[in-house]
């Protein structure tokens, strides 16, 4: 099984996008070109994303391709259609991760529907989580409620700018 990390931001109020999936809020925080997202970015060999994650990220981040040195999969069960680089996998994503290498790791972007199940069966080993000093108010939570407690350990806090970043492991 593949090692599963997270890295993302979230609001003070636990939001990673505002109620019409905008990042309007996160893109003009200062500080954000410091987030060490790049050091990140070359530990990870796959990324795997909800078809609402990818939809905001490709309509915001104005990137041509998304992650072109990766294997990158995005989750969904319509048919959708994404750049060259991206497969579309329909099955369940804990499923999915348990088939994957042990020697790979893949990064779970976004959150949501698709972290959810992936947190429930506890495969996230390591979280990077930068929060932004502003509350949203309501909008799309990074969390869903879950069936079960997950005991973290806290490993680093380090700021950059306005962003606290909160770097955590399994106990």
């Amino acid at each position: 099984m593949a090692r599963a990390v997270f890295y993302g931001a979230m609001s003070l109020d636990g939001y990673l996008a505002d109620k019409e999936d905008g990042l309007d809020w996160l893109y003009h925080q200062e500080g954000g070109e410091l987030v060490p997202y790049d050091a990140f970015y070359q530990t990870i060999d796959y990324t795997m994303m909800g078809r609402r994650t990818y939809e905001v990220v490709k309509r915001d981040a104005q990137l041509g391709i998304l992650y072109p040195e990766k294997e990158n999969f995005i989750f969904s069960h319509s048919d959708i259609a994404v750049d060259d680089n991206l497969q579309v996998v329909s099955e369940n994503p804990v499923t999915f991760i348990q088939t994957l290498p042990a020697d790979k790791t893949i990064w779970v972007v976004g959150g949501g529907a698709l972290l959810q199940p992936v947190i429930e069966a506890g495969l996230i080993e390591e979280w990077w989580i930068q929060i932004v000093p502003i509350l949203l108010g309501e909008g799309i939570p990074l969390f869903l409620p879950q069936t079960n407690q997950q005991k973290l350990k806290l490993i680093e806090t380090e700021q950059f700018g306005q962003f606290a970043q909160l770097h955590l492991k399994q106990a």
